[in-house]
């Protein structure tokens, strides 16, 4: 999961950051209204998190912008006003939630996975694929009846590929889903992961190297054979 931070107090704003990263949330922060709409428009983000007293263009015209833009993206408002008016305006304006400062970071992530799962209600909550049972509200994988544990970040690598079916998702795609802004682009954090990921889903491979282009869940026998370090070659 993608979350945009709209937020122009600073220390709120990074401690909610390093919060969602630590429950492998991925997050981008915008201090004002100008560069939420910059991020907005180059970025996919899964949910929003706005504040509506921003500079520039107000939280509420954000959120306008996303609503006209039809991506369903759900809206989480966060403001220091709790009465029922400042509520009924917020809603009217398209937001799925509501959370009055101060609140608990576990709130807010729970509130987070909420809308995330009610955004993706076309997919199954569970996801089965290759043998691999990935839950995403019980944070579970499981090999071939197998019970998996993995890290936070991990997870959110594997549930991108399993998102994926089977599909191929580059490593610049796996850095934007799974990390944020911030990550570097040279960084070869990815493959690190999904080599490690590899190791403690076990053998037979789950995840195929296809060389030059990403990753994807190896669902069957015939493309790519490839080991733990990484490299992949194509099984004629």
């Amino acid at each position: 999961m993608r979350v945009l931070i709209v937020e122009d107090e600073p220390d709120l704003a990074e401690a909610l950051r390093d919060g969602l990263r630590l429950e492998a949330i991925a997050a981008d922060v915008a201090g004002d209204g100008d560069t939420a709409l910059e991020l907005l428009g180059v970025n996919a983000y899964d949910i929003a998190l706005l504040d509506r007293d921003i500079p520039g263009p107000s939280g509420d015209e954000v959120a306008k912008h996303i609503v006209a833009g039809g991506s369903g993206m759900p809206i989480l408002m966060l403001t220091a006003a709790d009465r029922i008016d400042d509520l009924a305006s917020g809603f009217g304006l398209g937001a799925d939630d509501y959370l009055t400062k101060p609140f608990e970071l576990r709130e807010l992530v729970l509130r987070l996975r909420a809308l995330d799962r009610r955004r993706a209600h076309h997919r199954p909550p569970v996801h089965e694929i290759g043998g691999l049972r990935l839950d995403p509200f019980r944070r579970e994988v499981y090999r071939d009846g197998r019970y998996v544990a993995l890290t936070r970040k991990q997870f959110a690598v594997l549930e991108v590929l399993v998102a994926a079916r089977g599909g191929v998702v580059s490593a610049e795609e796996l850095l934007e889903r799974a990390w944020d802004e911030n990550a570097d682009p040279f960084t070869n954090a990815v493959r690190i992961t999904v080599s490690a990921l590899r190791k403690r889903l076990g053998e037979p491979w789950l995840i195929a190297t296809v060389p030059g282009v990403g990753y994807r869940i190896d669902t069957g026998p015939g493309d790519i054979d490839t080991g733990p370090g990484g490299e992949g070659e194509r099984r004629g």
